[in-house]
């Protein structure tokens, strides 16, 4: 959390993190395109010629008020591929909150599995407790055949009534409902350390 008190700015950095091809940058692409440009930026994607996320992509959101301050929200994506292990805990660094996006598919688990515990040992690298971050649990690609079982889903990554959703972020089932959620609950902790 970062407050400009000149221009009376709360500045709010949420981090879509998970496996390579969960669909983090879909999740953004989605939102970018469904929200008013007045009330959001540009999309800014870093892709290799394969149109692999190399170091993050960003959107900024300005949405109401918090006492007396204007909320912007910059959504984050890491990179899935293990080779920019550096970049992801980079990118997480002063993170408000987190959207875990899993790859729903059975043969995605362990990869699901990597990066669940990659990001929890970034995290407390960085002096951040992981469970007291702020996180929502997204399981996307609820549309493929072959899926891991909710329970199963819930059984690994869901804890302490962590708020999850299902869905496929290509169609942008449940992407603005997991935002939303994620936004609910940076705000509240925003708002217990002003």
């Amino acid at each position: 959390m970062f407050i400009n008190w000149k221009l009376r700015e709360l500045n709010l950095k949420i981090v879509y993190y998970g496996p390579a091809l969960s669909g983090k940058t879909t999740n953004l692409q989605y939102i970018h395109a469904r929200t008013n440009p007045k009330l959001r930026s540009e999309l800014v994607s870093l892709k290799t010629r394969e149109d692999r996320t190399i170091f993050f992509d960003f959107l900024q959101l300005e949405l109401g008020q918090i006492k007396g301050l204007k909320p912007k929200f910059n959504l984050y994506t890491v990179p899935g591929q293990v080779m920019y292990e550096a970049t992801r805990r980079l990118v997480l660094q002063g993170a408000d909150g987190i959207v875990f996006v899993v790859d729903s598919q059975m043969n995605r688990l362990a990869d699901n599995i990597q990066a669940f515990k990659t990001m929890h040992r970034h995290l407390e690298d960085l002096g951040l407790c992981p469970q007291r971050m702020p996180c929502v649990i997204q399981f996307n690609k609820r549309d493929l055949p072959n899926l891991a079982p909710l329970s199963v889903l819930q059984r690994l990554f869901v804890s302490n009534g962590t708020p999850w959703f299902e869905s496929v972020a290509a169609e942008g089932t449940g992407v603005f409902e997991t935002l939303k959620s994620t936004i609910n609950l940076v705000m509240s902790q925003a708002q217990q350390q002003l």
